[in-house]
């Protein structure tokens, strides 16, 4: 069956199965949503991750406009250059084969190795969702009780932990970015002190084996709410959007992102991204494609936790419609060609039989991401 399930209680606690009453188990894990006001985080278990921690600079009490104000204005130190690894001496200097499709991608690493293998699900198979912001203190989400916006330096380090301890080593991060920083081009998107890039050095500096995974999309940062550029007309500008968003996957593949995921629906874009990332020595970087992404109201609460509803309109001409099951075959056999690594279906729990299909039509992994609608 499917290799991957993303989790989709994006905020939650993860437990490990006890005699607890009254919480349905999904897998070996409880997911125990929180109630009430959000404790500091107690952690399980005592590690070198927890002391690295401390190293974490405490909180200074500003408020998340304070801190928003410090990211518009760029008050952050600059990114370490960036050092590839280097090669013993005498080896070739060749120019990389031209690869799109390098199933080592999916082997090169214990938690990848743990997510895709086949016929099995555990806490390894898992992907949770971290919605973050710049400010300091957690924030709740109106649309999701018990679910918050994480300081990137903060709550999102106690959520890490937590999951963690239960087994799930694979996070994709979610940015509500201040809505001075939003274009109708989406610029933000590929700055390189942005606040997913910086989110990411962090995480890869506190917890070198977690997989990261990163949403390749305009919609957070454009002032339209759209997942692309938009005309004067309204038409979602296709070709010009994808020009953007090889930028944006350039730029986390440089802060240590380990896969890339297009969640846009733009056609063409997962090949014109794994060129991109190519040109830039990113060979081993992979493309989760959101192959089936379905138009629908489900997606309500998300968009409410990233401040990213359409400013106009909707998405129908680039999301697909939920009427439509071959058309799945199309995208994917496309995503397939173009050199995608894993295909998601979104939403996860409605479109089983979409699941299905994939998995039936492709030996790649496939994903599902249940959302919080």
């Amino acid at each position: 069956m499917a290799s991957t399930v993303p989790f989709s209680p994006a905020k939650v606690q993860m437990l490990q199965a006890t005699n607890c009453h009254g919480h349905a188990p999904f897998g070996s894990c409880f997911a125990v949503p929180r109630t009430g006001p959000r404790p500091r985080s107690v952690a399980v278990r005592v590690s070198s991750e927890q002391e690295a921690a401390a190293a974490v600079r405490a909180p200074s009490g500003r408020s998340i406009e304070e801190c928003e104000a410090d990211a518009v204005a760029g008050r952050f130190p600059a990114p370490a250059a960036f050092v590839r690894p280097k090669a013993p001496d005498g080896t070739p200097e060749i120019r990389p084969l031209d690869m799109p499709k390098r199933p080592r991608r999916n082997r090169r690493s214990p938690a990848l190795r743990a997510a895709f293998q086949e016929t099995t699900i555990s806490p390894a198979n898992l992907v949770l969702p971290l919605f973050i912001h710049e400010g300091e203190e957690d924030a709740p989400i109106g649309a999701m009780p018990g679910c918050f916006r994480l300081g990137w330096q903060h709550g999102l380090l106690d959520e890490v932990y937590k999951a963690r301890d239960v087994g799930v080593n694979s996070f994709v991060l979610f940015p509500k970015v201040p809505d001075a920083l939003k274009s109708p081009t989406g610029v933000e998107a590929y700055n390189d002190n942005g606040l997913v890039p910086r989110t990411i050095r962090l995480l890869k500096d506190k917890f070198p084996d977690i997989i990261v995974y990163t949403d390749v999309a305009l919609d957070p940062y454009s002032s339209d709410g759209h997942d692309g550029i938009v005309r004067e007309d309204g038409v979602i500008l296709n070709d010009e959007t994808v020009y953007q968003l090889c930028k944006q996957a350039v730029s986390q593949a440089r802060a240590g992102a380990d896969v890339v995921s297009p969640s846009d629906m733009m056609d063409g874009r997962v090949g014109a991204i794994r060129s991109a990332l190519d040109a830039e020595g990113f060979n081993d970087v992979s493309i989760m494609s959101y192959t089936a992404k379905y138009a629908s109201s489900f997606y309500g609460p998300f968009r409410e936790a990233l401040d990213s509803n359409p400013r106009f309109g909707d998405k129908k001409t680039y999301q697909m419609n939920p009427a439509n099951y071959r058309e799945a075959l199309l995208e994917t056999a496309a995503d397939e060609a173009e050199g995608a690594d894993i295909l998601l279906v979104k939403p996860g729990l409605p479109y089983l039989d979409i699941i299905r299909l994939l998995r039936d039509n492709s030996a790649l992994p496939i994903a599902a991401y249940q959302v919080s609608g």
